[in-house]
């Protein structure tokens, strides 16, 4: 019987963090659970594309847009499970049993809820990046609002009958998991890079990023959200 996952990973010049993120789903491949990695790259100018052909990662090339990217990434997924991942995100040592347990709970079902995500921590030390992080891990389980940051796995029926990933340059994630509905969190620590809280501090980062959630939600275009996020 085929693994179940398909991982999908959306890149834009990510070389030096694509190695973290290959290198943690190791486990997941000696478990048996990952059938394939699929690179949507939207023109990278770096190594990125060496360093995902020498994973064996199947690539998939096209416009530069985070939605867009996912969505033709998925497209080619033939798992029974899509695990979505960004490039600077890597699940904690531990990640595959927790996983296959969900897997083996939500086999044959068509419940939303089966789709599951990760728990937020950042590769930083200090205060501030355990309020953000402790910030994002609430926003998701009170409200349902799990950023791409945090990993997000689902059947991939589930994934169809919610519409697919919109081709969008920003809040794409957002888009999706407002209509899968109620998402599981799973206990396991998904660690993603800190350089944009860093670069910008962290208050002015957080306060940006929910400025630009309420902005979304209010009706502002996509796009020129991530003109402004890309600042």
């Amino acid at each position: 019987m085929p693994a179940p996952i398909t991982v999908v990973i959306p890149t834009l010049n990510a070389a030096a963090e694509l190695p973290g993120s290959l290198g943690a789903l190791m486990e997941g491949l000696s478990e048996g659970l990952i059938r394939e990695v699929v690179i949507s790259d939207g023109g990278s100018t770096d190594a990125t594309l060496d360093l995902a052909e020498e994973a064996g990662a199947e690539l998939v090339t096209g416009a530069p847009s985070r939605g867009g990217q996912l969505r033709r990434g998925c497209a080619v997924a033939r798992g029974e499970w899509i695990l979505v991942l960004h490039a600077d995100t890597q699940l904690a040592p531990g990640w595959a049993s927790v996983v296959a347990a969900h897997i083996q709970e939500g086999q044959g079902t068509t419940d939303l809820r089966s789709s599951a995500y990760f728990q937020l921590k950042f590769r930083a030390k200090g205060v501030a990046a355990t309020l953000v992080a402790g910030w994002a891990n609430l926003r998701a389980r009170v409200f349902g609002l799990p950023y791409g940051d945090q990993g997000l796995l689902m059947p991939r029926a589930n994934y169809l009958a919610a519409g697919e990933y919109p081709d969008q340059p920003l809040m794409e994630d957002v888009a999706l998991v407002r209509r899968l509905k109620t998402l599981t969190p799973l206990p396991v620590t998904a660690l993603t890079s800190a350089a944009r809280y860093q670069r910008d501090g962290w208050l002015r980062r957080g306060a940006g990023n929910l400025w630009t959630l309420l902005r979304y939600f209010l009706g502002a275009e996509p796009q020129e959200l991530a003109r402004e996020y890309h600042k």
